[in-house]
């Protein structure tokens, strides 16, 4: 049967596949038909991700983005790819008075500077196929939706917005397309680390038209979207995915 969604006979890498929105979106590129990929830092819960997984022949391989010889490594044992899905990420819930520059670097180095080298290196070894689709995943937060207290987690995420747009103007040679994810608040463990109470909360979710927060396979279903045939032509995009949130 024709499914323009299909990912059969792909190969997708997926980071941060041990938990929330990567080990969710592994999950459903298997069930779709790809052979995926997992890495992170966790092998417990790359295991547990792994043992989730519909079809055969995936994988996960340990390592650590923010260090660049264990990315080298990742990259030196990655097979070519048809898609890539960056979903590693880190969250931080704290005012400007008091941030720190440790603060700084650790969330962009996660969130902007990991998944921007990890391009260069899969583009350097050439290990993406022609049409290859790279998926990033950003935020609303950093799509004009500001809120106290996130401006560094929001700035990394406009950021990485940003290199998009450029990634796909440069490696359209190749055919290869770069998209953006843009969710609001999803129900993963970034949010439980935010130490809001119930009280805010639900004031937060009664901000969204759809009246709560996102799912991580929905976000999952949307980066197969992206990473299937169904958006050959379709790059350097910034896809809302937020209950309408933004328009509220």
């Amino acid at each position: 049967m024709y499914n323009p969604f299909s990912l059969s006979g792909k190969t997708v890498l997926v980071t941060g596949a041990s938990s929330g929105i990567g080990r969710a979106t592994a999950i459903e590129c298997a069930k779709m038909g790809a052979t995926v990929i997992l890495t992170a830092r966790n092998e417990e819960r790359l295991q547990a991700t792994l043992a989730e997984m519909s079809g055969e022949g995936h994988r996960y391989i340990l390592a650590d983005l923010t260090d660049e010889a264990q990315m080298q490594a990742l990259c030196n044992e990655l097979p070519n790819l048809d898609g890539v899905v960056f979903s590693a990420g880190k969250s931080l819930l704290k005012p400007i008075q008091v941030l720190s520059e440790k603060d700084i670097t650790s969330v962009f180095s996660t969130n902007y500077t990991a998944p921007v080298l990890l391009t260069k290196t899969l583009v350097k070894t050439r290990k993406l196929n022609k049409e290859a689709s790279l998926v990033y995943i950003a935020s609303i937060s950093g799509n004009g939706n500001t809120a106290p207290a996130l401006a560094i987690y929001g700035s990394s995420k406009s950021s990485l917005t940003s290199f998009v747009q450029y990634a796909a103007l440069e490696l359209a040679g190749r055919q290869i397309r770069c998209n953006a994810i843009c969710p609001g608040r999803i129900e993963t463990g970034l949010l439980q680390n935010q130490s809001m109470s119930a009280e805010e909360i639900q004031k937060d979710i009664d901000k969204y038209p759809l009246r709560r927060y996102g799912k991580p396979e929905e976000v999952a279903q949307a980066a197969v979207y992206l990473l299937s045939d169904a958006t050959q032509w379709m790059t350097g995009t910034a896809l809302k995915l937020d209950g309408g949130r933004t328009i509220a």
